[in-house]
């Protein structure tokens, strides 16, 4: 009987880069390794691993996302830009060939199911609530208007995949621990302290810039 949970996938290796489900990753495909498995993909099923290559240690992540192409062009030097969307995340078993690219065999994985769906709510309710709060604060500090997409997922699990996927600044390292979680809660729960972090250093730094802006009208 065959392993349904199991298959055989192209890897893709992207320095310092996090693919997670229903994320967009546009990539201009130029390496002669990459040219091949695009054609190859593009005969079957149209999906392949993107895994996170770490520049520093020189390692290839263990949990990937797989990335699905919705649309593709290809010019005359043989270059192509293609424009992927995350589907299902996946675990590394073996690395089963190298050239002419590499390809291994991986495992689908899930999350956990939850126990309490009401506790998770009211956790997903609090950290979109310190995201917008995150968002009114930065527009705030840097005088312009942000705001948050209208189709931001209030699903709890596709929320805190949103939100790894949407972090700030040179955060891998972060990003693939979020996507390596099994546990909604836990990740929520991670991304809840972050948010939580950033918003009291925001609301701070708010707070100092209306104290010198009153200074300032005042002496004025």
């Amino acid at each position: 009987m065959t392993d349904l949970s199991v298959r055989e996938l192209p890897l893709f290796l992207l320095p310092d880069i996090v693919l997670f489900p229903q994320e967009v990753l546009p990539l201009h495909i130029f390496e002669s390794r990459y040219r091949i498995m695009l054609e190859s993909v593009l005969e079957t099923d149209r999906r392949f691993g993107v895994v996170r290559w770490d520049p520093n240690k020189k390692l290839m992540a263990d949990v990937g996302c797989c990335a699905e192409i919705m649309q593709h062009s290809t010019a005359e030097d043989g270059r192509s830009n293609i424009v992927t969307l995350g589907q299902q995340r996946f675990r590394v078993l073996e690395v089963i060939r190298e050239a002419p690219f590499r390809t291994a065999m991986v495992s689908w994985i899930e999350d956990e199911e939850v126990e309490s769906h009401d506790e998770l709510q009211k956790l997903s309710q609090e950290v979109q609530t310190a995201l917008k709060d995150v968002v009114a604060l930065t527009g705030k500090l840097t005088g312009s208007t942000l705001t948050l997409p209208e189709d931001l997922p209030d699903l709890p699990r596709e929320l805190s995949f949103w939100i790894g996927a949407h972090l700030g600044g040179p955060v891998a390292e972060e990003q693939q621990f979020l996507l390596e979680l099994c546990d909604t809660n836990h990740r929520l729960r991670r991304e809840f302290e972050m948010l939580d972090q950033t918003r009291r250093q925001l609301a701070a730094r708010t707070v100092l810039k209306d104290t010198f802006a009153n200074a300032d009208q005042s002496n004025g």
